[in-house]
């Protein structure tokens, strides 16, 4: 698997870890006040965040992928949903460094 896949699973993995600390653990905190699962799934969230952060700045520093394209992920990284809006622009570039590898 190529360093843009697993930078598009992490950015992934980071969206539902979000969307399950805000939908599953907030709400079990604050409404049956269970504040457990908010402490394992947030660190869950923060790894997978880190990870996510790792990821780009390796991609980006080995010219996986381009400065403007790592900005957007990294500005969408911190606004809700964001890394599913980036999940279709990072399948078109490992296509097209699919595409590329074919060919050479």
């Amino acid at each position: 698997m190529s360093k843009l896949q697993w930078l598009r699973y992490s950015a992934l993995a980071e969206g539902v870890s979000w969307l399950a600390l805000l939908f599953v653990a907030m709400p079990l905190k604050y409404v049956w006040g269970d504040p457990s699962y908010v402490k394992t799934v947030g660190m869950t969230h923060g790894i997978l965040f880190i990870l996510l952060i790792v990821l780009l700045l390796q991609t980006f520093m080995e010219a996986c992928i381009d400065k403007k394209e790592a900005l957007i992920i990294f500005i969408a990284s911190f606004l809700p949903f964001g890394t599913f809006f980036t999940d279709k622009s990072l399948r078109t570039v490992i296509v097209k460094k699919e595409a590329l590898k074919v060919t050479t």
